[in-house]
């Protein structure tokens, strides 16, 4: 047999966001992940941001112009042609869908694509792809992975190599149109990585990174306006213990489209230098720890961390550490704040979640006893250290009542007081492939047929809550005005601004 030689291009699509909103590019890590595994297995490889676009594109003249949606959203990208340009040098294409709200971006470019290019073969994954597979098949797809998959990408590969008409049915972990059905080949358990050492060194070197750091506008964190920002992300870690019902990884358990996935495991020390090796060769000064739960092994957190020092990086985590690995018996364990401090770190997003303990129970693992823990003495302790605090707060829990939502953001307020430097607010979206998701399309606080570019923090997208959507989006938006210093309202008001 002679096999046909294959290309592959992962393509993050354009970004969609509300006006008044800060378009900010993707920041996934799956495509340096999947380029890593293809590369190391000899198939060429382009990444293709087309928020961004590549040398040659106008960067700055495309955020400054977003074009405006039928949604009333707002498009930030280089414009369909390109893009067919750029597919056209491929074979396969592969779209992430991880985030809900940029669905339509997805779907879009699936469609544009197949409708060019009948014959290129399209692969999604990601949680929103493989929790929404019939609407993924009618606008295109061939194939979605349902859980990690580089190596499921590389089995793919091969078999577009043996044939024009590649038949899927015996790749596990896969979804794929059979007819008038959709076929699933379940995941298996055997099939996932426990030693993330094992893995290819991811190809960060894929990303169009200069015109990140040009533009400036990472996914999270707060930075000086204009200040250069060599940044890359990474994870040391993969799943988590916890399993929070509004989080994805609560429904990656045993038997479920993507296997166990969700269990937590971690990389090696070593590994984690190398990469971190990797990405100071890129020119990469800043680091984010991305991890779901950066101290879930609290001694392999802090043997790493003691090992950091001295790596000639900044780090900063943006995904939020659990706050109960900062704390012993409820109280601030300095052992670890020292140690985060002394790796480099600079800022640290803080989860408070919310200020019920019933809330914490029922929806977030009960894995904080908000009313034992000293939550103001940790963060006058982190202060001491020096770290810039971010707290993060969710409210319209489908059955929170209006006294509860006033305690979370009295929590904030008290929180502030104490020395935080910003608090967030989040309205609770119930994301497709989380239990609660399957709890709110259960007890008719979501329609089946709901709209995803809506599923953002902004907006009620429950209905028949205890406290009424219209309600929740207000006092959401009292709160940030009310709580958050005129300071920090300005620099973010002018961001938004100035950056469409």
């Amino acid at each position: 047999m002679v096999l046909r030689d294959v290309s592959v291009l992962l393509l993050y699509p354009p970004n969609q966001n509300l006006p008044g909103t800060v378009c900010k590019p993707n920041g996934s890590l799956a495509y340096p992940h999947l380029g890593g595994a293809l590369r190391h297995h000899g198939v060429p490889v382009r990444v293709f941001d087309a928020c961004v676009g590549d040398d040659g594109d106008p960067l700055h003249e495309i955020f400054a112009n977003p074009s405006a949606l039928p949604s009333g959203l707002l498009r930030t990208g280089v414009d369909d042609e390109r893009i067919l340009e750029v597919v056209a040098e491929h074979d396969i294409v592969g779209i992430t869908s991880i985030f809900t709200d940029q669905e339509s971006m997805v779907l879009h470019c699936a469609r544009l694509i197949k409708a060019a290019y009948p014959d290129k073969i399209l692969v999604s994954g990601g949680v929103n792809a493989r929790s929404r597979l019939p609407r993924f098949f009618e606008a295109g797809f061939d194939v979605v992975c349902l859980s990690e998959a580089e190596h499921t990408l590389v089995e793919i590969v091969e078999i577009v190599r043996r044939s024009t008409r590649p038949d899927f049915g015996d790749v596990h972990g896969v979804a794929f149109p059979d007819g008038d059905r959709i076929r699933v080949n379940p995941t298996r358990s055997r099939d996932m990585v426990r030693d993330l050492d094992t893995l290819p060194m991811p190809a960060w070197d894929l990303l169009p990174n200069q015109r990140y750091w040009d533009l400036g506008r990472p996914h999270s964190g707060v930075f000086e306006p204009g200040a250069e920002l060599r940044y890359g992300t990474m994870m040391t870690s993969l799943g988590c213990p916890f399993h929070c019902a509004y989080c994805h990884i609560a429904g990656e358990g045993e038997g479920s489209l993507s296997g166990p996935v969700g269990t937590f495991r971690v990389k090696s020390d070593e590994r984690v230098l190398a990469e971190i090796e990797t990405l100071k060769s890129l020119g990469v000064t800043d680091v984010f720890i991305e991890d779901d739960s950066l101290l879930g092994d609290k001694k392999r957190g802090l043997r790493l961390l003691e090992k950091i020092q001295g790596a000639g990086v900044t780090v900063c985590d943006l995904n939020g550490i659990n706050l109960i690995h900062l704390l012993k018996r409820w109280k601030p364990d300095h052992e670890v704040l020292e140690a985060l401090a002394m790796a480099g770190f600079t800022q640290i997003n803080m989860p408070f979640e919310t200020g019920n303990l019933r809330i914490m129970r029922k929806y977030a693992s009960n894995k904080l006893n908000v009313d034992k823990a000293d939550l103001t003495g940790l963060i006058t302790a982190m202060k001491d250290y020096g770290f810039k605090l971010y707290g993060n707060y969710m409210i319209g829990y489908p059955d929170e009542t209006f006294d509860e939502v006033e305690s979370t953001i009295a929590l904030a307020r008290e929180h502030m007081s104490y020395g935080l430097d910003a608090a967030n607010f989040f309205l609770v979206v119930p994301m497709p492939g989380s239990p609660l998701f399957d709890m709110a399309i259960a007890n008719g606080h979501l329609s089946p047929d709901f709209d995803p570019d809506k599923m953002n923090i902004y907006n009620a997208t429950m209905t028949n809550t205890t406290v009424p959507g219209e309600v929740l989006e207000a006092t959401r938006a009292a709160a940030w005005e009310e709580v958050n210093s005129s300071t920090w309202k300005n620099a973010k008001k002018a961001w938004a601004a100035t950056a469409g």
